[in-house]
């Protein structure tokens, strides 16, 4: 069961071509500015015609009311998909070594479509996140993301916790990144699994950290802080690949 919010903008070359190679939202039109040029409207433009989705030109100052930098594109869409938690498990549970990522309380939306495209690039099967205290799927999302949110499923639950307890009735392992906790490289993690990352600065909720099986961390040679979630996740995915295949 899919739930579907209201529709939205997305801007961008990357971000709207992907969403028409994806083709999972509705598209209702297309906006391109009289001014753009380049390969990659070119293909859009193209790509439009095919699904036969409507292309406006329109002067470039009513793109640039909405979004200061639209790169000369904008497409109006149906909101983002949100999937069912109970089928985006099942969903993850068909593949041979299923991985999905839980970002506890991350209210950064340009660190959630850093952590998204993270995911899409190192093969994760789903992204949860939190309906409160946290980011949603926006524009911003998107456009971080380079499209990448048009690539992956994800998930918004109200209660983070009861969705590990579920996880972990599915057969999932659950580990959390937690700084100076054991190293990443040295972790032996089992599939089914399910990776939490912490907010910004804020790291684990004592809760979510109480329910972890495995606690992992990313060496550093230098006392500075922590790496950002987005980072922090691209480090740990892919140390995960490599096991993951």
């Amino acid at each position: 069961m899919i739930k579907q919010e209201n529709t939205s903008m997305v801007y961008g070359r990357n971000p709207v071509l992907e969403l028409l190679k994806a083709g999972k939202r509705q598209i209702n039109k297309i906006l391109i500015s009289q001014t753009a040029r380049g390969g990659a409207i070119s293909e859009i433009i193209k790509l439009a015609k095919t699904k036969g989705i409507a292309l406006h030109n329109v002067p470039p100052d009513r793109l640039d009311r909405f979004s200061e930098n639209s790169q000369g594109i904008a497409a109006e869409v149906s909101a983002i998909d949100y999937v069912e938690i109970e089928d985006l498990i099942d969903s993850a549970k068909k593949n041979p070594k299923p991985l999905l990522v839980l970002l506890d309380s991350i209210e950064d939306p340009h660190n959630l479509g850093a952590i998204i495209r993270n995911c899409v690039a190192f093969g994760a099967d789903g992204v949860i996140i939190p309906k409160w205290r946290a980011a949603g799927v926006n524009e911003t999302v998107s456009k971080t993301s380079a499209g990448a949110i048009e690539h992956i499923s994800i998930s918004r639950v109200a209660n983070l916790n009861q969705t590990i307890d579920a996880l972990k009735d599915k057969g999932f392992w659950i580990a959390g990144a937690q700084n100076g906790e054991k190293d990443i490289r040295n972790a032996d993690l089992p599939f089914p699994l399910a990776l939490i990352i912490g907010g910004e600065g804020l790291g684990l909720h004592r809760l979510v950290k109480e329910k972890c099986d495995y606690l992992i961390s990313i060496p550093q040679k230098t006392a500075i802080s922590s790496l950002n979630a987005s980072c922090a996740a691209a480090v740990i995915l892919y140390e995960i690949t490599k096991v993951k295949g």
